[in-house]
């Protein structure tokens, strides 16, 4: 890399395509700033006046513009429900969370449909927690948290072929009317992969081109709410294999209609089952803690990957289900008196063990 990027200077949003003008470059030393003319390449700085970009946009000189690699952001894994004290912080609860979304792409903002809350999502206990001070020290708003939700995720572990529905409302005048056949089976789930995959196998002309997406699109909104406890749908492939139009009755909504019912109905019928995200946690504490440590990981449903030692101390690394990480912190400083110090972070989705699973699935449904 080379060149320098001079205050007042004009550059392009490559990934927006979109002009940008550089204000002040600013040197950062922890909450200080020392203001430049110029900065080199190597440097890491702080720029203002900056209108359309957001984190992982890359900016160049609109004469040789360039895009870098994206950058991938994990999804969150853990949410709370968030409730303005007033209608005052209701107000400033908007423009906190949109300034806040703005520079974090792995803070997720949602409104939960059933029960009408804002919902908050993030990487942690820790990840939430700063960004709820934040809103209270730099935006002013008061507000009630929830007790934290783990997101947890469904799947499919079986395969259903030529699964048919008919979609079917002939009543005299405009009617409705799609038929579907569709094969759903599990899609392996890789890190940065997608969590799923239509195919289109209709032959023939048996369904218009037009009408096929509507199918894709009926299903994804059913993978929305799974089948178990209601929780988006993850690692399905779904093949659409064959079906039938009606010239007059069919349309884009019937077939839509179609693609959703059917994708519920394959779910069910291919051995569903429920994920949990599992954490990369490493403690860092000394030899003899050790058994004390490696003991409550164990309690905690904790898969215990290696053991090392680090400048004297003993360092152990392990996979643990996050719903089983709340309040660790307190937890391991009273077994260590203190001595001991932990670092997590998302790893991958686990199947949930069944006799957890079932109580998960309670909760969730109220039976």
């Amino acid at each position: 890399y080379s060149g320098t990027l001079d205050s007042g200077s004009q550059v392009v949003n490559s990934t927006k395509d979109r002009k940008e003008r550089i204000g002040k470059i600013y040197q950062m030393h922890a909450n200080k700033r020392e203001e430049r003319p110029t900065a080199w390449a190597g440097d890491i700085i702080a720029v203002q006046g900056l209108k359309q970009t957001t984190t992982g946009d890359t900016l160049s000189d609109p004469a040789h513009p360039v895009i870098l690699e994206s950058m991938t952001f994990p999804e969150p894994v853990i949410q709370v429900a968030i409730e303005p004290k007033t209608k005052s912080d209701q107000e400033k609860l908007g423009v906190a969370i949109q300034r806040l979304a703005e520079e974090d792409p792995t803070f997720r903002v949602f409104n939960d449909e059933e029960t009408g809350q804002t919902v908050i999502a993030g990487m942690g206990e820790l990840h939430l927690d700063i960004l709820v001070d934040r809103m209270r020290r730099e935006f002013n708003v008061e507000a009630n948290i929830g007790k934290p939700q783990v997101a947890y995720r469904e799947t499919i572990r079986g395969k259903v072929e030529k699964l048919t529905y008919v979609h079917k409302k002939q009543t005299g005048g405009s009617g409705q009317y799609a038929k579907v056949v569709v094969t759903v089976e599990p899609l392996e789930l890789a890190a940065d992969g997608p969590t799923y995959e239509f195919v289109n196998a209709v032959s023939g002309g048996r369904i218009p081109k037009e009408y096929i997406p509507s199918v894709d699109a009926g299903a994804q909104d059913s993978l929305q709410y799974g089948v178990l406890a209601g929780y988006p749908m993850v690692g399905v492939k779904l093949t659409l294999v064959d079906g039938q139009f009606h010239e007059v009755d069919s349309s884009e909504m019937a077939f839509k209609i179609a693609g959703s019912i059917v994708m519920k109905e394959a779910a069910r019928k291919a051995d569903p089952a429920l994920l949990e995200p599992m954490m990369a946690v490493e403690v860092t504490t000394p030899e003899d803690n050790m058994g004390d440590v490696i003991g409550d990981l164990n309690s905690r449903r904790g898969i215990i990957q290696s053991m090392e030692e680090r400048s004297g101390a003993r360092v152990i690394k392990a996979l643990v289900p996050l719903s089983e990480m709340f309040g660790y912190v307190g937890d391991l400083r009273s077994k260590t008196q203190g001595r001991a110090s932990y670092s997590m972070q998302f790893d991958s989705y686990a199947e949930v063990p069944q006799s957890v699973a079932k109580e998960i699935i309670a909760k969730a449904t109220g039976a």
